[in-house]
């Protein structure tokens, strides 16, 4: 007579795993409050940092009188929004646009600018398409 066997119960690494939920909208930061602080540093005051993001957001603060000085961005449009203060945003064909709160400007690609915080100070969000993380690439045979 032959002995009957229990199934085997499922291996641990057998069970389906439960999917990821999707991601869900939710609340960064209040940029007006991290502008307001009296004494904010220059520079990035907080960056869009969630992973399986398409985009790269900062919120820039410039003290009265500083400024990003003129360079160009090749590859990536930037949109760029005043959150509090004034300055200007300058351009090589001498246009010269005026910022305060509430502005939101396009800076394309390829385009060259420079911004001047005015005598209050000026912080901005700016947003674009996430750069690609920097790849290690092997350097070409050398041919000599």
């Amino acid at each position: 007579m032959s002995e009957a066997h229990p199934d085997p119960a499922p291996a641990a690494d057998q069970t389906p795993a439960a999917p990821a939920p999707p991601p869900a909208p939710s609340l960064l930061c209040d940029v007006r409050a991290l502008a307001a602080q009296p004494s904010a540093p220059a520079g990035a005051l907080w960056r869009l940092a969630e992973s399986g993001r398409q985009l790269d957001a900062n919120l820039v603060h410039l003290p009265p009188d500083h400024g990003v000085g003129t360079h160009t961005e090749p590859d990536l449009d930037v949109l760029l929004l005043v959150v509090a203060g004034d300055g200007r945003l300058e351009s090589p064909e001498d246009t010269v646009v005026p910022l305060a709160e509430g502005a939101l400007c396009w800076l394309p690609h390829g385009s060259t600018r420079r911004l001047t915080a005015g005598p209050e100070g000026l912080s901005y969000v700016t947003v674009h398409r996430r750069r690609p993380g920097m790849r290690i690439k092997s350097r070409p045979a050398d041919t000599r």
